[in-house]
C-alpha cells in the first residue's frame, strides 16, 4: 500500500496512497514528530556505505514489519532506518532536505514537491486502486451527487491524493474547483470536522475511507471508478538513485515481491495495518480486500498522465510555477541500472 510540498506537499496528506505502498497518507498522533525540522542536520546526507533512511506511513508499515526489505540489504552490508511520517507531504519534504532517500507516496505529493524545489526521481510505480478512495457524505445530507457539491464545504488534506481525486470528480460533473469551498485538512482533523458538520463533504483514501464508510453514518457519493489512473509512486532521490542504484534495485524487487505476497495474503496484512492504525477491524480488512496490488515500472504514458497531474495544479494556481515532469527522469542507462525487469 498509505501519497509521492505534500501539505503544500501532502498529505497526502497518499499517494491518493494505497494500503501497502501508496501517497497518500496517514494519520499519526504526532504528526510534527518526524517533520523534516525534527531530523538532526548531520543525518542529511547518506554516504555510499550508510543506511538506507526508508520514509514510510503507518499505511504502509507492512514495508518495514515484514522485515524483507532489512533482510536483503543486510545482505548486501547495508542497514535500513525507518522514518515513519503522517503523510506524503511531510515525507517528501524529509527527502528533499536530504534526512531520507526513498518512499511511497500518491501522485500528487511529488507535484508540490518539485515546485518547491526537490531533485526527485520517480522510481517505480505503485498499482492504481480507484475504488480506495471517494466522497462521503453524511447519511441525512441532502447531497446525491457530485454536482450536489457546488457551494459546498469540502474538506481533504491539500496536495494529496484527495485533492486531485476532488479536481478530477468536479471536471466530470462539470463543476469547476472553485465551484467548491475546500477546506484542507489532515486526515484526523478532516475527520472531525465533517462528523461534526463543519465540512458537507470529505474526500479520502483507504483504510481511512473505509473508516469513514463503516465508521460514522455516512454515504458514498463517488469514488475514483473512471478517472484514478495512476496508484502513486516509489521517490528517491536523485543523488541516491545515481550513487546506489545497485541498492535501489535491491528495494524495489522486494517492494514487488511484497506486493504479490500481500495480493495473496490480505488477511495476514490487514492484521498487521490493525495493530498499526488502531483501527476497526472491519474497515481495514474491507479497504485490502478491495485494494489492487503491484509495482510496475514508470512507463511513459505514466509520465504523460503524471504531468496531467501537475498541469492541473498549476492551472489552479495551486502550485507556483509550471513543472515538466520529464525534469525527474534520469538518462535511459542510469534507470537501466535500477529498474524493474
Amino acid at each position: 500500500m498509505t501519497l509521492k510540498r505534500r501539505d503544500v506537499l501532502l498529505g497526502l496528506a497518499g499517494l491518493s496512497v494505497p494500503l501497502i505502498a501508496s501517497s497518500c497518507a496517514n494519520n499519526a498522533s504526532n504528526p510534527t514528530a518526524n517533520s523534516p525540522s525534527a531530523v538532526p542536520a548531520a543525518t542529511t546526507a547518506a554516504s555510499n556505505n550508510g543506511p538506507v533512511r526508508f520514509g514510510y506511513q503507518k499505511s504502509t508499515i507492512i514495508l518495514k514489519s515484514k522485515g524483507d526489505i532489512d533482510k536483503r540489504l543486510k545482505a548486501e552490508g547495508v542497514e535500513v532506518e525507518w522514518k515513519e511520517f503522517p503523510a506524503g507531504p511531510p515525507l517528501l519534504e524529509a527527502l528533499n532536505a536530504g534526512a531520507i532517500d526513498i518512499g511511497p507516496v500518491g501522485e500528487s505529493p511529488p507535484v508540490f514537491a518539485q515546485a518547491a524545489g526537490a531533485d526527485l526521481v520517480y522510481a517505480a510505480a505503485i498499482a492504481p486502486n480507484p475504488k480506495g478512495s471517494g466522497v462521503l457524505v453524511q447519511q441525512e445530507s441532502p447531497i446525491k451527487t457530485v454536482a450536489d457539491l457546488k457551494g459546498k464545504k469540502v474538506t481533504f488534506a491539500k496536495g494529496s491524493s484527495a485533492n486531485y481525486l476532488i479536481v478530477q470528480l468536479l471536471e466530470k460533473a462539470g463543476l469547476k474547483y472553485s465551484d467548491i469551498q475546500p477546506v484542507y485538512l489532515p486526515p484526523a482533523d478532516a475527520r472531525a470536522a465533517f462528523v461534526q458538520g463543519n465540512a458537507d463533504a470529505w474526500a479520502i483514501w483507504d483504510p481511512f475511507y473505509a473508516a469513514g464508510e463503516t465508521g460514522i453514518k455516512s454515504r458514498v457519493i463517488a469514488d475514483g471508478t473512471g478517472v484514478n489512473k495512476i496508484g502513486g509512486y516509489y521517490i528517491t532521490s536523485r543523488k541516491f538513485t545515481t550513487e546506489r542504484h545497485n541498492i535501489l534495485k535491491a528495494i524495489l524487487e522486494e517492494v514487488r515481491n511484497l506486493e504479490n505476497w500481500s495480493a495473496q495474503n490480505r488477511d495476514e496484512v490487514a492484521s498487521v495495518l490493525v495493530k498499526a492504525l488502531k483501527l476497526d477491524a472491519a474497515a481495514v480488512k474491507k479497504a485490502t480486500q478491495r485494494r489492487e496490488f503491484g509495482l510496475n515500472p514508470v512507463t511513459d504514458e505514466l509520465l504523460a498522465e503524471q504531468q496531467k497531474v501537475a498541469d492541473a495544479y498549476y492551472d489552479l494556481k495551486l502550485i507556483p510555477k509550471k513543472i515538466s515532469i520529464r525534469d525527474t527522469v534520469l538518462p535511459p542507462d542510469k534507470v537501466a541500472a535500477y529498474a524493474l525487469s
